[in-house]
């Protein structure tokens, strides 16, 4: 395992190591992170990396195909445009977690702030507690599992995303209705609680997706 301090190197000495195409050394370790930002951001490789701390904004940006394994909390998007991997925080994460993510997981032990998987495109995000208003706005493709209360606005502008939600919600979003849960959506959500290590039972859970009554333009004066 390679070990990064970075009270001793800077994180552009430590993303331009991960970056490095000839790199083979695949488990990482992070100490003293200390609130920095863009830490792992871009990583291309099937590496581990494991941050000892709290990180700051966009951390594990953009990732593809590693695993982050951060042992603390997580500055405004952390995870955002994620392609594929993994990202796993220990603690709480702040505004727009993994927002316009394409693929991969997003694991969020604790609560998740506002706007959390905002424009989400494929990724799959599995939130321990809870989540601030407007999150899932504008998502188009992926799983947002919530396994304790929902702000306002949850799911507003939806499309093809599907939201789980076990405790309250304050409020939906326009475009966004409860659903019945089938067993392909409890299996769906099973399969994502243990992936993400949280036990939980799906049937808790209820369903919200879109009503696509914004797919198309209506104005009024068509009906005159």
């Amino acid at each position: 395992m390679s070990m990064i301090d970075l009270d001793q190197s800077t994180v552009r000495e430590l993303n331009q190591r991960l970056h490095q195409q000839d790199v083979i050394q695949t488990q990482w370790q992070i100490k003293n992170p200390r609130g920095k930002h863009n830490i792992a951001v871009g990583v291309m490789h099937p590496a581990t990396i494991h941050i000892d701390g709290h990180v700051g904004y966009y951390c594990g940006g953009m990732n593809q195909l590693a695993t982050l394994n951060i042992n603390g909390n997580a500055g405004s998007g952390v995870a955002e445009n994620i392609m594929s991997g993994r990202v796993h925080i220990k603690g709480n994460a702040s505004q727009y977690a993994a927002s316009s993510g394409h693929g991969g997981l997003v694991v969020i032990e604790g609560d998740a702030s506002s706007r959390c998987g905002i424009s989400m495109k494929g990724v799959n995000i599995v939130v321990g507690g809870s989540v601030g208003h407007m999150s899932a706005f504008l998502a188009q493709k992926g799983c947002l599992v919530v396994c304790g209360d929902a702000g306002e606005n949850l799911g507003a502008s939806l499309y093809e995303a599907v939201i789980y939600v076990r405790g309250k919600v304050s409020s939906l979003g326009e475009a966004c209705i409860e659903k019945p849960m089938h067993l392909e959506h409890i299996n769906q959500l099973q399969a994502l609680l243990i992936q993400a290590g949280i036990n939980a039972n799906p049937t808790d859970f209820r369903r919200y997706g879109s009503t696509r009554q914004h797919y198309h333009f209506y104005s009024a004066a068509l009906n005159k």
